[in-house]
């Protein structure tokens, strides 16, 4: 696997400070050790009605000035809504972000079934309002039912990709696709060769996986991305560990992301594992963190996963 930095750690919504420009991150990119970027597809990243395609034309040469690759771009779609006119909004985002995918010279762009948003607050950004809101609409809908509209969706969206080249890789991210069964069963349903897997670790640890080279084996050649995420300290002898924050994790990273690793060789992907910095952060001296905690974890990261990685020749393959 390559290793990627995924944009949303910069998007400025968890720390304390200022977003980070797609020329900044491309420049972390290249300082901290990662093969490429994910630009995440929402202001002030990657939203397409500020990325013409000239635009992107310039990302791409600056990232391979860079020596980076612009490898995937990020929806943050939901075609669960009840409301027809949400559904057919969400579409047209859909085909305008494959568009620009396209135009950055990516070949896959990662996609939910539904994604209920998240809100940004003097204390940083929340999942709890726009979850909230999800709820609410969603009350007098029956699962099978947000289920057809998010298929249905997906497979208008499908015909665009691939017309552009482009992958939508279904990550196995709630509400809606809970699991990574979940995620393999929308796939199937779907029926597009365009439509792959977007298989995550970390979601899956929390979603009950205790197995990730069975889940990688279960998920095969529709894998075309993933994502690793948390928070990392440097302990006393030099080594870098994985802090657990999240009590609903059944497994550590150490465990969970050696399997892993071992299970993507097995099935011979070959992708990007993207790192990833979202969700609340701690409070520093009675504030949110700051940039400087977003580098830290990213420099961090970055090592932690390299590490992970050259594990894997010397561990016995299942």
């Amino acid at each position: 696997m390559k290793v990627g930095l995924y944009s949303i750690t910069y998007l400025g919504l968890w720390y304390a400070g200022r977003a980070l420009t797609i020329d900044e991150v491309i420049q972390r990119a290249r300082e901290y050790g990662y093969d490429g970027v994910e630009i995440d597809g929402k202001r002030p990243h990657g939203n397409p009605v500020d990325l013409p395609r000239g635009r992107c034309e310039e990302l791409r040469q600056k990232a391979r000035d860079a020596g980076i690759e612009i490898y995937a771009v990020a929806a943050n779609n939901d075609f669960s809504s009840p409301i027809p006119e949400h559904r057919e909004s969400q579409l047209l985002y859909l085909r305008d972000l494959i568009r620009m995918t396209a135009d950055l010279g990516a070949r896959v762009l990662r996609v939910f079934a539904a994604w209920p948003g998240v809100t940004v607050t003097q204390d940083g950004g929340t999942y709890a309002l726009a979850r909230r809101l999800w709820r609410d609409a969603h009350r007098s809908v029956a699962a099978d039912q947000a289920w057809a509209w998010c298929c249905e969706s997906l497979r208008e969206a499908a015909c665009w990709a691939g017309d552009a080249g482009v992958a939508l890789a279904l990550q196995n991210h709630p509400p809606v696709t809970n699991n990574p069964a979940d995620m393999l069963r929308m796939i199937d349903e779907v029926g597009s060769p365009h439509v792959k897997a977007c298989l995550d670790a970390p979601l899956a640890a929390r979603q009950g996986v205790t197995s990730m080279q069975q889940a990688a084996r279960d998920v095969g050649a529709r894998q075309v991305l993933s994502h690793f995420g948390g928070e990392y300290d440097r302990a006393a002898d030099g080594s870098i560990r994985g802090l657990v924050r999240n009590p609903d994790e059944t497994l550590t990273p150490e465990n969970y992301y050696l399997d892993f690793a071992i299970g993507m060789q097995q099935i011979g992907y070959e992708g990007y594992i993207g790192y990833e910095l979202c969700h609340p952060l701690p409070k520093i001296d009675d504030r949110t963190a700051g940039l400087e905690f977003a580098d830290e974890n990213a420099r961090l990261a970055a090592e932690y996963m390299r590490g992970i990685l050259e594990r894997v020749p010397q561990t016995q393959i299942a």
